[in-house]
């Protein structure tokens, strides 16, 4: 029997989880530490292989259901089902909200995500130990590999489809770490306001497209392809970059977690570098925004530490 109540928990953790995701500087990760299903999630994750979804997919066949079903339980399917609805849900809620912010009041919202950045950073780095000369030299390396992609990515990468598949594969990743925010991946590689932006636009023309009765279908065959490649992405991530992070850190944990919180110290300059942008198209200069920009900073920063002390010392 289903325990409807069990699950509608699992959902509610997702939307905790979705809602992190969202926002650069805060992790779906330290969210699911803190509701209680981090290491369930882990296993879930790494349990998905080539072999359980074959085993699924050939439970079309009446002989091999058995099998499917076990493969499915084996990959914790239905808690996965549970949490990815409710993270879907947040995500395509606040990223609706987040790209009207982008478009009314980029400032204050690129404003705000440096805030979670840096405050993200400064909780981070009480587990990093720089000892030795090679975990020193991996904090450079994250340092410079965000600092260096954040100037060049939001002017050059471009939002063409291989790169949207290369930041799904990457952002995911961010599933598994506690502190490492998919969000801030996406803004270091230059794809956060345009993914919010192509999400919100998919979802407008779906939702069209369902209360004309499927007459307004073309609208969401336009919007489908950055998303379905996002998508597609993350699918791939999940058995490549994922995999490669997660043995990084049972190989060379320290040094992998230097390399990961530099990583976000080096990426403080990309909501700079937006910032820049935006008033640059609105004949701003930073003297008048500055105010705005601090003020929202600020805020972000409190919601980190408020959420740092719920969660407590993160253990990697």
């Amino acid at each position: 029997m289903v325990d409807v109540r069990t699950w509608l928990a699992v959902y509610l953790k997702g939307l905790a989880m979705g809602c992190a995701d969202a926002v650069p500087g805060v992790s779906g990760g330290t969210i699911a530490l803190i509701v209680g299903i981090y290491e369930r999630l882990i296993a879930a994750l790494t349990a998905i292989d080539p072999d359980r979804i074959r085993r699924t997919v050939a439970g079309v066949r009446p002989a091999n259901l058995p099998d499917a079903r076990a493969a499915l339980l084996e990959m914790d399917a239905p808690f996965l089902l549970a949490l990815g609805a409710g993270i879907a849900t947040a995500v395509v809620a606040v990223l609706r909200a987040v790209d009207h912010l982008l478009t009314t009041v980029p400032v204050a919202t690129f404003g705000f995500f440096f805030g979670l950045i840096a405050a993200s950073a400064v909780v981070l780095y009480v587990v990093v130990d720089l000892s030795t000369r090679g975990r020193k030299a991996a904090a450079v390396a994250g340092f410079l590999a965000a600092f260096l992609t954040s100037g060049y990515a939001s002017t050059a990468l471009g939002n063409e489809l291989p790169v949207v598949f290369v930041a799904g594969a990457v952002a995911v990743s961010a599933m598994i770490l506690p502190g490492i925010s998919g969000s801030l991946l996406l803004i270091i590689l230059g794809q956060y306001d345009f993914m919010s932006a192509a999400l919100s636009t998919f979802v407008d023309s779906l939702g069209t497209a369902l209360l004309s009765g499927g007459a307004e279908t073309g609208a969401v065959w336009e919007a489908a392809p950055p998303v379905v490649v996002f998508i597609a992405g993350a699918f791939v991530g999940l058995f490549t970059v994922a995999h490669a992070v997660r043995r990084a850190l049972e190989a060379y944990r320290m040094a992998t977690l230097a390399f990961l919180v530099s990583l976000i110290v080096g990426a403080l300059r990309a909501p700079v570098v937006e910032v820049s942008l935006a008033l640059s198209e609105r004949g701003e200069t930073w003297g008048s925004a500055f105010p705005r920009f601090a003020a929202a900073a600020l805020v972000g920063a409190l919601a980190v530490v408020v959420l740092d002390r719920y969660a407590g010392t993160i253990d990697y």
